[in-house]
């Protein structure tokens, strides 16, 4: 196992490599003087200079490049134009939410996903597997920027049941986890009656079943555990999305996550903070992507002695 882990773990490093590139190459892609866009064309020379001379836009690409992977590797991402605060200490404060946001997305996808698509797969053919299909095909197809306020129309402005914004009691999580777990629970509810489909012609479950064992047994101590891996999978890729990519969800409720954050340090032209925010978005995807090969050594032994 230990083989395992430290295989999977240096395999990330040229990753993290090549994203802390891309994160730095950011700010020299802008068109024009970087500091010239960051303050506007209204401001001076001398103010122009002197955000130069702050950055470090002054100095050789290659010094820039070194400083830069050092601070990195410090937790040092710099200081926001806007506040000027530590960039990794407004980007820590916002974390909570949106963590709490994604566990509350993810458990409402699992929690619809799972028995749906066990139900489908269990009964299919017959009217509950088209129902179930049929809700998961209009959970993928209706977009999250229009899902979204329609919930909060529904729920907050015409029933008064639940607020449309904020954050601080669990009647505000309710309507950004719903808008943001209805399009995973749909992919999900989908993989789960696929992979379990196709467990379940194996003649492993067959034998189960002629050794004694009852229909939920060999149904979710046979066929469901052997269906984990893609499923796992999906939950790995879309737990990092979960976490660094609702800017959208978090807009329109007005959550106090990563992705709002992200959005408005692009609108007040904060390149730094925007650059932390990518950064932190990137290596999050890396370290999901990176937990999940785990998962897998733990789930299927085969895999972790490949």
């Amino acid at each position: 196992m230990l083989r395992f882990l430290a295989r999977r773990v240096a395999l990330t490093i040229p990753v993290l490599m090549g994203v802390a590139t891309l994160v730095f190459s950011l700010i020299h892609l802008i068109p024009g003087d970087p500091a010239q866009a960051m303050l506007g064309e209204a401001a001076s020379p001398q103010d122009v200079a002197e955000l130069r001379t702050r950055l470090g836009l002054d100095r050789p690409l290659l010094e820039q490049y070194g400083t830069f992977l050092k601070d990195v590797v410090r937790g040092d991402l710099g200081q926001s134009i806007r506040t000027s605060r530590p960039v990794a200490a407004m980007i820590l404060e916002r974390m909570p939410a949106t963590i709490e946001l994604a566990a509350a997305a993810m458990l409402v996808a699992i929690v619809m996903a799972l028995p749906l698509g066990i139900m489908a797969a269990v009964w299919r053919g017959t009217a509950l597997d088209h129902g179930a299909m049929t809700l998961a095909l209009l959970g993928v197809s209706i977009p999250n920027f229009w899902l979204g306020p329609l919930l909060a129309l529904i729920f907050a402005v015409e029933l008064g049941w639940l607020p449309v914004s904020g954050r601080g009691t669990l009647a505000n999580l309710v309507l950004p986890a719903l808008s943001l777990g209805a399009a995973l629970s749909a992919i999900l509810a989908r993989m789960t009656r696929a992979t379990l489909l196709e467990e379940l012609r194996e003649q492993y479950v067959v034998a189960a079943r002629a050794r004694g064992a009852s229909r939920a047994r060999a149904l979710l101590r046979h066929a469901f555990r052997n269906s984990l891996v893609p499923i796992v999978t999906l939950l790995g890729l879309q737990l990092g999305a979960l976490l660094t990519g609702a800017v959208i969800t978090e807009t329109i409720f007005s959550w106090p996550g990563i992705g709002r954050l992200l959005i408005q340090s692009i609108g007040f032209r904060d390149y730094p903070l925007v650059q932390g925010c990518i950064l932190l978005i990137a290596v999050t995807y890396v370290a999901v992507n990176l937990a999940t090969d785990l998962v897998y050594g733990l789930i299927d032994p085969r895999i972790r002695y490949e």
